[in-house]
């Protein structure tokens, strides 16, 4: 049984080989958190490696230390080696191990200390030693935070560690515009100021930090690949393998491109697919009370938040998209 993050907080002072997991094709609040946690821990001595299952954006590259992160998928043995030998391995923003993708096995082969921190709804206790999970929170990236506070080492909190963690934060907050921007987030971010946070880069380096063929293809997929079905209030766009290729698209390019659906007047539900090359990707986003994270796990083999998730499909995008407009009857009461 997953013991509480309280308990973990005595080993902290004991240096260690640490290695710090996230989720493939890390996001702002995947990698902003894991990072931070890093910036902490080689503070109190420990031996740090973060590793990512796969690669990540680019515009994530400015991050502190961000060209330290080991991609498994490029180095694969030397990954394995280091998660053998590691005494500690804090699980970041993912549920269950196998959003890990090929890392899972290798975290559940491992004798080292498991320790999860996250935000998902209907975590995998069983794979961790210790942990919280936390719906209520609005990132990891606070989580890693309210660890850092908690654990009595909020004196360490550097300019690498808030740059990082505010990263996190404005990003799965859409720019603290959601819900979940709570008094605490804020309080946060006060704190983070008060030790000489300057935010404006950060937000430059996420958003004004792309090449003019990804504005070329969000004018072209918002023109040529949406519908909108408002008999029941919800948008889809779909996008073919081929939409990707003509204008270079990159991971990370396509970040953000369901929220453009929900700034229709009266869209409640958006929702888009991609055409990956092993799966067709779907990104799920809702107003309201309609609850895309059981729509994911239901349908889609995803899941994630109540108002923000993801799933995936095997059949065709034309397929997907015809059985997500079948689907979608059954929930027009629900979405009006």
């Amino acid at each position: 049984m997953m013991q509480s993050i309280e308990q973990f907080f005595p080993k902290l002072s004991t240096p260690s080989k640490v290695v710090i997991v996230t989720h493939q094709k890390p996001d702002g609040d995947a990698m902003g958190s894991s990072l931070g946690l890093y910036h902490f821990l080689i503070q109190l001595s420990h031996q740090v490696t973060v590793i990512s299952p796969t690669n990540w954006a680019n515009f994530l590259d400015w991050m502190p230390t961000a060209n330290s992160v080991l991609n498994f998928e490029q180095k694969e043995n030397v990954c394995k080696q280091i998660i053998a030998d590691a005494d500690f391995i804090f699980c970041l923003d993912f549920n269950v191990l196998h959003r890990t993708k090929h890392v899972a096995v290798h975290i559940e082969n491992s004798n080292a200390i498991k320790i999860l921190i996250d935000h998902h709804q209907e975590p995998q206790v069983s794979a961790f030693n210790y942990g919280i999970s936390n719906t209520a929170k609005s990132s990891t990236c606070e989580m890693v935070y309210d660890f850092i506070v908690d654990s009595g080492y909020q004196h360490l909190i550097n300019i690498d560690i808030a740059t990082c963690l505010y990263t996190g934060t404005m990003t799965d907050t859409g720019s603290f515009r959601f819900p979940s921007a709570t008094a605490s987030v804020h309080a946060m971010i006060a704190y983070f100021k008060s030790i000489g946070l300057q935010h404006t880069p950060i937000h430059e380096h996420i958003y004004d930090n792309f090449l003019e063929g990804r504005l070329r293809f969000i004018g072209f997929v918002l023109t040529n690949r949406m519908e909108v079905l408002y008999q029941y209030n919800t948008a889809i766009m779909y996008v073919y393998k081929q939409d990707l290729q003509r204008y270079d698209i990159k991971t990370g390019d396509t970040e953000g491109l369901v929220n453009y659906l929900l700034t229709i007047e009266g869209i409640k539900f958006g929702a888009i697919v991609i055409d990956r090359n092993e799966e067709r990707k779907w990104s799920f986003r809702s107003k309201g009370n309609f609850d895309v994270n059981t729509f994911a796990r239901l349908h889609f083999e995803g899941g994630g938040h109540f108002n923000a998730s993801g799933g995936r499909s095997d059949e065709s995008v034309d397929e997907t998209v015809q059985k997500f407009k079948q689907i979608l009857k059954q929930y027009e009461q629900a979405l009006q």
